[in-house]
């Protein structure tokens, strides 16, 4: 089984070893930084092993002594503080009642990335999605929840949208299984809608969208969707998230990192070009 964490558990971890990294790089041994700041080397220790949280206002208190200078590094680190709020308050936290922490978490994080690849079986990914898509998705997956629940779930993934139009927005790659576009999701009207959506985020810049056809056959990534997050400035905090409607479970062992980006990177390569992708949606909303 593989090895997983929640998305508090690998923030504080590797945002430790961040901090270790700098600490070291500024030749201080935890010892005299806890003295620069006040602290006991025990609680510089348990940072560094992620074995407690941290705020924001105590890593920017680190990030004086060691210093760190450069901005993007030190919002990033930021960010990465807290074991489920990031460390500071994001549009999301306005849902706090109906996300729970591990999807709160993997919001976050998709804020702070640099780039995203992933794969996607069964249905559109997130940031892709359609407002009248993502609710024919949110209401089929939680049948029965109270509408409110639903349109706040709703407004949450249209949201998630804006790494799109940041500046500078989130680099993806998506790799979809052909299901994910003919499965009839809201009827033809919604779908339609959905694949034209499709076709015109591939044509931006920094979106990269690729078709695996039914020609294929069995694939690597058969079995399952994931998400390979990027972050600037840090080589090492590169994570997979298996995201879920509501929740997110996350593999950071270097084995799991290295098998899931070596399964990405054949997933590409046998996928059909984005030309070729572009003109098998196209075909597939017309006949919708």
């Amino acid at each position: 089984m593989r090895s997983t964490r929640h998305g508090p558990a690998v923030r504080r971890r590797k945002l430790g070893e961040e901090l270790r990294g700098l600490r070291l790089g500024a030749g201080l041994t935890s010892r005299e930084a806890a003295r620069l700041v006040g602290w006991h080397q025990s609680k510089v220790s348990r940072i560094e092993t992620g074995t407690s949280g941290v705020s924001g206002a105590d890593v920017t208190r680190l990030l004086d002594v060691y210093g760190v200078r450069e901005p993007r590094l030190r919002a990033l680190l930021e960010a990465l503080a807290g074991a489920a709020d990031g460390g500071g308050p994001g549009w999301w936290h306005a849902y706090r009642g109906v996300l729970s922490p591990p999807y709160r978490d993997f919001i976050s994080l998709e804020a702070q990335a640099c780039s995203a690849r992933t794969l996607e079986t069964s249905v559109v990914p997130g940031l892709l999605q359609t407002p009248d898509y993502a609710r024919a998705v949110t209401r089929a997956a939680l049948e029965g929840w109270p509408a409110a629940t639903v349109d706040s779930l709703v407004r949450v993934r249209i949201a998630r949208q804006e790494v799109l139009r940041a500046d500078p927005p989130l680099r993806l790659e998506a790799v979809l299984d052909e299901a994910v576009l003919r499965r009839e999701v809201g009827g033809r009207a919604v779908m339609r809608e959905q694949l034209r959506r499709l076709r015109e985020l591939a044509g931006l810049p920094h979106v990269r969208l690729q078709v695996l056809p039914f020609t294929l056959g069995g694939y690597v990534g058969l079995s399952g969707s994931f998400v390979i997050f990027s972050f600037p400035n840090i080589s090492d905090l590169d994570v997979v998230a298996l995201d879920h409607l509501t929740s997110s479970l996350y593999l950071e062992r270097t084995e799991d990192l290295e098998a899931y980006c070596a399964a990405f990177r054949t997933m590409r390569a046998r996928a059909l070009t984005p030309e070729e992708s572009s003109e098998l949606i196209a075909g597939i909303g017309d006949g919708a």
